[in-house]
């Protein structure tokens, strides 16, 4: 059989999916006896994507893993850190440095970028849908609609980024949670009538799993669900998966189906809804009495954070390109506003526009290669997460 199209992890490790250029450009330096200059590098962002006010770090776990062992130092913030691009003194926002001999690095520029620019669009759509949610249950059902070796990294950014659960098994498996998930259109189907899958389901299905029916299939939402009621024993939920294109706003559909149950005395019985999901949506759909959301596209696709990396000392000297902040910063936030700022001075914390004194935000992982903090499990990522998101708006 042959081989999918998606880099091993030793293909990652050894900076074979990096731009050409870098390769080139080490083979110049090595000719010229360049490898070895000291060198500090910054990963900033000009701008974040949608004018969104901040976004969640993620990625830089796999940053780490492909630094680790090579001749440098990491600073970074903890993953899982809600960030502005600039300071309010307009001043880009270093997430992560690097310091040591460039040829260390060099390869690795472009995968260390691909970890943080992708997982950080995706845990920051995560955050905002989970704000949108009001609390309420959010699902990340978005792994169909990416290269499947991009399920695992698709699964934890978005889990971190708040989601309550995730659909794919490698991606529940890997934050240690069970996966979550309803039951597909093809079931229904497949068993040729409604009543046969709801029964099935319920029978056959692990009484752990929630009981949630998927009821627009064949008739009209309300009319599934009152059947889905009848015949699934412990009914948590139904879900509706029909987009609000195919027949008027699903807002009023929302309604019409909990109308419909709460007449008839099921109260108890929440919404679930999923299908072309995006924070704007979901938090129209809160008003209409969703207990719940599936979250796929938007999450999954979710606009990537466009970080650089540029070098900013060479050789213990402030040097940068047109356009970049040169010189060693030491990054400051306040824990209270969450407020950023930096300092040339690691002893002068500024202070925040609230009054307080800042501190400093960043951690060091690395030294000379060794870790010097354990991983963290995602679980704790996303508690942080959590705790900044009550502080701020969307």
């Amino acid at each position: 059989m042959g081989k999918f199209f998606s880099a091993d992890h030793e293909d990652i490790r050894k900076g074979l999916t990096t731009d050409v250029y870098f390769q080139r450009t080490e083979e110049i330096l090595r000719a010229k006896g360049l490898l070895d200059v000291d060198t500090r590098s910054e990963f900033t962002v000009a701008a974040l994507p949608d004018a969104w006010p901040w976004a969640v770090l993620c990625g830089t776990e796999e940053m780490i893993r492909i630094l680790e062992g090579k001749d440098v130092d990491l600073f970074a913030l903890p993953e899982g850190t809600l960030f502005t691009a600039r300071t309010k003194r307009g001043v880009k926002l270093p997430v992560a440095s690097i310091d040591g001999p460039y040829g260390q690095y060099c390869s690795l520029e472009t995968p260390s970028l691909g970890f943080i620019c992708f997982a950080t669009g995706v845990a920051t759509m995560s955050a905002r849908c989970k704000m949108a949610a009001a609390g309420r249950q959010v699902l990340s059902f978005g792994v169909r609609r990416m290269h499947p070796a991009m399920a695992p990294v698709i699964d934890r950014s978005s889990y971190i980024g708040g989601c309550d659960g995730v659909s794919s098994v490698k991606g529940a498996e890997l934050v240690g949670k069970p996966a979550s998930g309803t039951m597909p259109h093809a079931l229904v189907i497949m068993m040729g009538d409604q009543r046969e899958a709801f029964q099935a389901y319920g029978e056959i299905i692990d009484p752990s799993v929630p009981r949630v029916a998927l009821t627009d299939t064949f008739w009209d939402e309300k009319a599934e669900a009152l059947l889905a009621v009848e015949s699934m024993p412990g009914l948590q939920a139904v879900r509706l998966d029909t987009p609000g294109s195919r027949r008027g706003s699903m807002v009023d559909i929302v309604r019409e189906v909990r109308w419909e149950l709460d007449l008839r005395g099921h109260s108890d019985v929440g919404i679930f809804v999923s299908g072309g999901l995006d924070e704007v949506k979901v938090k129209e759909l809160v008003s209409a009495g969703v207990s719940g959301f599936g979250v796929g596209t938007a999450i999954s696709n979710a606009p990537t954070v466009d970080f650089a990396m540029d070098i900013v000392e060479k050789g213990g000297k402030p040097i940068a390109k047109r356009g970049k902040f040169a010189g060693r910063k030491y990054v400051f936030r306040c824990p209270d506003c969450l407020e950023f700022e930096v300092s040339l001075d690691m002893d002068e914390p500024p202070k925040c526009s609230c009054g307080k004194e800042m501190r400093w935000a960043e951690v060091k992982i690395l030294e000379k290669g060794k870790r010097l903090v354990r991983e963290e499990k995602a679980d704790v990522i996303r508690d942080r997460v959590l705790r900044q998101l009550e502080k701020v708006s969307m």
